[in-house]
This record gives structure tokens, C-alpha cells and sequence, in this order.
């Protein structure tokens, strides 16, 4: 280092620079690293995986967070020393505010995951303690895809999960490292399998690998389909993965609540029983072929109407009552008055729509719509949302009871 002195100072600027881009590549201080709007591009683009802390330091949650996430992102930069792999962050939401914004931070802390430059959709809500954060990156890092080393194995898979399967000649070809990739990105919505050499061969042409999506059988009747775009584009490929294990009716369950209430939208909701997956399917149809217009305005849901009892009691039900379908607006709960009704088309977008043009409120309140004054009922109120009460703070991030 000191013999380049009396090196020109070309030699000097050159190695400079070179320092420079060590540290974005391997940031290495104690503890996590500073993020800011000049160093984050980089961080993200260099490293496969990127956990942020965003943090306020007035907020007593994140000075009660932060040394304990110091402390992980030095064990875990003891676990995973290698460039490129796993960066532990954190960025000063009061000073780095495009930042904050860019992430749609509104509530401290906040804790992010990045995965090959991308956010992912799920915010981490475990366990804050240093061994359930290296416990988390390391099951970040495990390799996405499972190999199946015969086709008979994939007749074993589970009906209950969506999965993507690909079929390739050999691992060093350049399309599987864009299928890991996407794998890594969409590993929490969907289980990713592989076949190599005769494993797959009766499943492609030499040489034109072939990616298959596999639906839940338990919730869905549609059959395999298979990918038709370049699997040499890796934002093609994620976009249509992510759209096959990204359903556009989900389940909601305790896990995941939380979530789905951050996203904003009202909760169309189909409540079964535990054993009914009939029902399942057939409300997944109707959504896809009567309701895909509605997508941007509603969640459509199916929830468990055992283990989500308190909700039905609010709607004046019970588990015989099940299948049943519902609204919730994060205000009040709206039942649709009859099950079987979702067959006649257009009643169920006809539910949908009289939410958001107010008539389903008021027409709890006043009885059905009607010229004559004197025919309504006195006001009544409708069920208060229960889902609502799941819901993160606005104000900071809601703790869980096993947290700090």
C-alpha cells in the first residue's frame, strides 16, 4: 500500500478506486451496515441477499431493536464471510427519507428483506433475538430447488402447494441460473423441483429446457401449464412465476393476516369448513371467470371458519351455517345473503360493486333502497370489521408476544 506513493497519480486514483468499490461490495464495519441513498444501489445490486432494518431514532422500539440486530449482523458476517452473499443493513428513516419512501416505510422499525435486488413481498415478522435472525437468513440462503432424480417422484409431490418444475439438460446451463434466481425471489409462495440429464430427458428436446407450473390441486381444478416466454429473460420469467404462485385467491390465516390488511384492500372472503374444499374450487372459478375485473379493488379470500369462529359470531354464524361469503371493509362485515347465489352470474360483482357505491351500508342501515320514506326501518349498525383489529399500527411496528 505505501510503495504506491511515489506511483503516479493515476496509480493512486486507480487504486482508490478500487478500495471504494471493495467496501460497497464488502461492507465489513460492526455491526450492520449504514445505508444510505449513495451506497444502497450498490449494496442491493452486489449481494444476493439483503436484510434492512429501517429505524427512527426517536422510536423507543428501534433503540431497543438495534443492538440486538448489531449483534446478529456480526455473528451472521462470521457465518457467511464470502462477497456477494448476505448483507445485513440499516438506514435512519428521520435522515434518509427518499429512502424510506422508496420502501414504503410508514411505521419503526421495519425489517426488509432483498433478494437479487428485489424486495420481497413479506416483511420479517418473527422472533427479534440474534439467533432467530441467523436462523432466518440461513434458511434465506438454502437453495430454493429441490432435484428429483426420476419422474416418479413428482407424482409424490403435495396437492396442497403450488409448485414450478423445470426440466434441464445440465446445471451449468445459463437458463437454470435465471430459474435459481427467480426461485430465490418467489421460494415463499411456491415449491421449486429440478431434473438433470435422464431424469428429464423425456420431457424436452435436447437443448430447450422447459418450466412447468404445477397448481395447488386442493383449492384448483386447472391443469399444468407450461412457460412459453425466453428463459434467458430474468424479469420475464419472474413476472409470470410470480404470477402463477401469487393466487388470486389466497387463503388468510393467522400467519399472514397482518399482511393482507396492509395491502389496503377490502376482504371478499369465503368461509368453509376445514374438510370442504369443494366449495374451494368453486369459488376460486368464479372469481377467476366473473371477478378478474375487480382484482385492484379486492382480496379475494378463503379462510378457515373454524379456526376463524369470532368473525362468523360478529356475522351472527356458526360453523353450520359454512360455506358462507362475506365482505369485510375494515369498517364492517356485510354477509351475501345466500351462498348458492354466487352461481347466478354477476350477483357476487353486484356485491362488490354495491360496497363501493355505499349501498351495502345503506342499506343495513335503512333497509332495501325504496322511493317511499315512510317503508324504511329505523338505522341499525352493521357488524364492526374483526379483521381490522389484526392490523399493523400506524404508528410503529406491531410486536408480536414472543418479540424483544
Amino acid at each position: 500500500m505505501y510503495t504506491l506513493r511515489t506511483a503516479s497519480n493515476f496509480k493512486i486514483t486507480f487504486f482508490t478506486c478500487l478500495m471504494l468499490v471493495y467496501v460497497f461490495y464488502n461492507p465489513t464495519d460492526s455491526g450492520a451496515v449504514q445505508l444510505t441513498q449513495d451506497n444502497l444501489d450498490m449494496t442491493l445490486a452486489s449481494n444476493e441477499l439483503v436484510f434492512i432494518n429501517f429505524y427512527a431514532e426517536w422510536c423507543r422500539f428501534s433503540n431497543i431493536l438495534m443492538p440486538i440486530f448489531d449483534e446478529a449482523a456480526d455473528k451472521i458476517a462470521l457465518e457467511f464471510p464470502e462477497a456477494g452473499k448476505v448483507v445485513m443493513g440499516k438506514v435512519d428513516c428521520d435522515k434518509e427519507g427518499s429512502v424510506a419512501t422508496r420502501f414504503h416505510i410508514t411505521k419503526y422499525p421495519t425489517l426488509k428483506v432483498i433478494r437479487n435486488g428485489q424486495p420481497a413481498k413479506r416483511e420479517y415478522r418473527g422472533e427479534r433475538s440474534h439467533e432467530a435472525f441467523l436462523k432466518f437468513v440461513k434458511k434465506q440462503l438454502e437453495d430454493p430447488i429441490k432435484e428429483f432424480k426420476n419422474l416418479r417422484e413428482l407424482s409424490d409431490l403435495e396437492s396442497d402447494k403450488r409448485v414450478v418444475i423445470g426440466y434441464f439438460d445440465r446445471r451449468d446451463q445459463p437458463e437454470y441460473n435465471i430459474f435459481r434466481r427467480v426461485a430465490t425471489n418467489v421460494k415463499d409462495d411456491c415449491l421449486f423441483y429440478v431434473g438433470f440429464d435422464e431424469a428429464s430427458r423425456t420431457m424436452h428436446p435436447a437443448g430447450q429446457p422447459i418450466i412447468v407450473f404445477r397448481p395447488d390441486r386442493e383449492r384448483s381444478n386447472d391443469l399444468d401449464e407450461t412457460y412459453t416466454g425466453s428463459l434467458k429473460n430474468f424479469d420475464e420469467l419472474h413476472i409470470w412465476v410470480s404470477e402463477k404462485c401469487v393466487p388470486l385467491v389466497r387463503e388468510i390465516t393467522f400467519e399472514n393476516a397482518e399482511e393482507l390488511t396492509e395491502e389496503g384492500l377490502p376482504f371478499l372472503i369465503l368461509f368453509h369448513s376445514p374438510d370442504d374444499k369443494e366449495s374451494i374450487k368453486r369459488f376460486t372459478e368464479i372469481v377467476q371467470t366473473d371477478l378478474l375485473s375487480e382484482k385492484q379493488s379486492i382480496n379475494f379470500l378463503t379462510a378457515d371458519g373454524k379456526k376463524f369462529a369470532h368473525p362468523l359470531h360478529h356475522l351472527g354464524k356458526n360453523e353450520k351455517d359454512l360455506p358462507l361469503i362475506a365482505i369485510d371493509s375494515f369498517r364492517h362485515m356485510y354477509l351475501f345473503p345466500d351462498y348458492k347465489d354466487m352461481e347466478v352470474p354477476g350477483k357476487l360483482k353486484q356485491f362488490i360493486q354495491d360496497l363501493y357505491s355505499g349501498k351495502l351500508h345503506r342499506e343495513f342501515h335503512y333497509g332495501p333502497d325504496s322511493d317511499d320514506a315512510s317503508s324504511q326501518k329505523a338505522p341499525t349498525l352493521p357488524p364492526e370489521s374483526t379483521f381490522k383489529k389484526l392490523a399493523p399500527s400506524k404508528n410503529r411496528y406491531t410486536l408480536l408476544k414472543d418479540e424483544l
